[in-house]
This record gives C-alpha cells, sequence and structure tokens, in this order.
C-alpha cells in the first residue's frame, strides 16, 4: 500500500507544476509513447523526473538518518541535524558564497554554481562530522555527545551569521535562497552522486538493525547482549553524516522531515522495532518529500515555494493531530 502511494505520489508530482501535463501523457512519456507536445517530454524527463527522485532520496534519507539519531539518543526530539552536521555544510556552502564580503579582494575560491556550492558543503559537513567522531572517542556519555553536538552547530551558526554580516547583499541573498532548499536543481550526474550516498546509508543501517534495537533499552542492555557499543556508536555517527551532510550538500538544509517522520511511522505501525520501522521511514519520507514539493512548485502557477516552509507547514500539524488522537507516543 505504501510503495502504492508512493507511486501516485510519484506521478502526481511530475505531472503537476506550471505546465500542466495531463496523466495519460504523463503516462505515454513515461513509457516511451509519442505525444503532440514534445516539450512535455523534455520537461519530464530533463526537470522533474531528477526533481521527484530527489524528493525520494532526500525525504527517506532524512527521516532514516531521523530514525538513527533517536535511537541513539533515545530522545523523541533527537534529529539528523543534531551533531551540527547540516550547520557545517552551511558554514561551508557560507564561506563559497558569501566569503567576498569578508576577505577583501577572496572570490569566494572562483567560480560559484551548484556543482561547487554541493563540494563546499560536503567539506563542512565532513570535517564537522571529523569533530564529533574525535569527540565521541573521548567520552562515553551518549547525552554529553548529543549537547556537544548541539554546541558544534551554535558554533558553526554564529560563524554564518558573522559572514553574513559582513557580506554584500547579493551573496546574502543567494546564501538565504539555498538556505530555503530546493530538490530542483540537480542534473542527472548529481543525482547519482546523491543516490549512491544514500544508498550506503541504508545498506549500512540495515546491517545495524540488531544494534539499533538493543540501543533501545540503553547501553548496558545492548552490551549484554553482545554489541560493541563504540563500534555501533561510530557506525550510527558516520551513517547520519553520509545521509544529512550528502543531502544537505546537494538539496539544502530542509527541516521538520527527519523529526516528523519517525514519529509519523511509530504512531502508524504502533512498533518501535527497526525492521519495520528502516522501509517504513524511507517509504514515508519519500512520500512526504513528493507531497510538498508538488504543493511547493504550486500546480498552475510560475511561483515556487520554499520547500522548508512547506514541510514545516503541512507536515506539523498531521504529526500533532496523531499525537493527540493517539494520547501516547510510541519510543
Amino acid at each position: 500500500m505504501l510503495g502504492l502511494i508512493l507511486g501516485v505520489a510519484f506521478l502526481a508530482n511530475i505531472s503537476l507544476g506550471s505546465v500542466m501535463i495531463p496523466f495519460s501523457d504523463t503516462f505515454r512519456i513515461l513509457f516511451g509513447g509519442h505525444i503532440e507536445h514534445t516539450s512535455w517530454d523534455y520537461i519530464i524527463w530533463e526537470y522533474r523526473i531528477p526533481k521527484a527522485l530527489t524528493a525520494i532520496l532526500s525525504g527517506g534519507g532524512l527521516a532514516l538518518s531521523g530514525l538513527l539519531m533517536q535511537t541513539l539518543f533515545r530522545n523523541p526530539l533527537a534529529g539528523p541535524f543534531v551533531l551540527g552536521i547540516s550547520s557545517g555544510a552551511s558554514l561551508g556552502a557560507a564561506i563559497l558564497i558569501m566569503g567576498a564580503g569578508l576577505f577583501t579582494g577572496f572570490t569566494a575560491f572562483g567560480i560559484v554554481n551548484d556543482l561547487s556550492i554541493a563540494m563546499a558543503s560536503s567539506m563542512g559537513s565532513f570535517l564537522v562530522l571529523l569533530v564529533v567522531m574525535a569527540v565521541a572517542s573521548k567520552i562515553k556519555d551518549t547525552m554529553a555527545l548529543l549537547i556537544i553536538g548541539l554546541m558544534f552547530g551554535s558554533i558553526t551558526a554564529a560563524l554564518v551569521s558573522v559572514l553574513s554580516y559582513f557580506t554584500e547583499a547579493e551573496k546574502l541573498r543567494q546564501f538565504v535562497y539555498w538556505s530555503f532548499g530546493s530538490v530542483g536543481n540537480l542534473t542527472w550526474y548529481q543525482l547519482t552522486l546523491l543516490s549512491s550516498i544514500v544508498l550506503l546509508g541504508i545498506l549500512i543501517s540495515i546491517s545495524a538493525i540488531k544494534s539499533l534495537n538493543a540501543y533501545l533499552l540503553g547501553e548496558r542492555y545492548a552490551k549484554s547482549l553482545g554489541v560493541n557499543v563504540k563500534k555501533s556508536r561510530y557506525t550510527i555517527i558516520i551513517t547520519t553524516g553520509l545521509l544529512a551532510g550528502g543531502i544537505t550538500a546537494f538539496a539544502g538544509p530542509i527541516a521538520f522531515v527527519g523529526l516528523a517522520v519517525p514519529h509519523l511511522s511509530r504512531q502508524i505501525f504502533d512498533t518501535t522495532d527497526h525492521k519495520i520501522l528502516v522501509p517504513a521511514v524511507l517509504i514515508y519520507g519519500g512520500i512526504l518529500m513528493l507531497v510538498c514539493d508538488t504543493i511547493a512548485q504550486w500546480p498552475g502557477s510560475e511561483h515556487i515555494l520554499p520547500i522548508n516552509a512547506i514541510t514545516s507547514i503541512f507536515g506539523a500539524p498531521v504529526v500533532i493531530w496523531l499525537l493527540v488522537n493517539k494520547r501516547k507516543m510510541v519510543f
């Protein structure tokens, strides 16, 4: 059923937009049929399908990384960005885009385009991930690691604020637009890189399902089951870094999905078993992002709303409604 809903959401996403394409013509284009409007073929294959696939990968990857963080810290408010990895990606993008505003004569490492911003974001998230890994090797308390991750996020956010204060208006505007998040700017080559990162994160998560289930009752219980807690912690942090950092690099910082989708999945399936939750959050995250992107592109209009705003405006009431009706949070 979830797969069917995902398919319907995918079809609706590539059919609706500033140019309305009938569902019948969309089917013909997907399966190699002939249509009268040849421009529709180009719109779907070169823009809408990459955008829809990016939405599925971004939503599923962020939802999975949020599930990993909530399990590791046993905290319902934990999300994919609590370790400061997303803030590191934002700092990398800010240095590239707004660096010229701080250093006179410095041209932000040369050419600023989508690929260079993705590379800078990846480097920023990777450096923060290295620091978090170094800290994780020194401390044993998981909650202390959570607090330290939040502090890293605050530091990088402060550095971005300093860059924003000194930069010129045009570059600040460019960075603000990047921070809105977007799934519509990727080429097929960039989409291939993103899908490789998300697939690697999924495979690592599947291999760690036993450890994730053991973590639900605490590290001591996990140790009693023979789980290597230190190795498992590294694995979860690295996987979250891959997913959150890679997705932020290519699609910008997308809020809410990683925090909310794991709760949605627990409420609907009424379970904490990661054998069910891992595939559930992947599909639910993809569905949510497709629906939000369809709304954001404002069918029939040339206006495109920020995806970050849509995910929160339309997603938060659903989570509130589920929690109020269930009256109990499954965790």
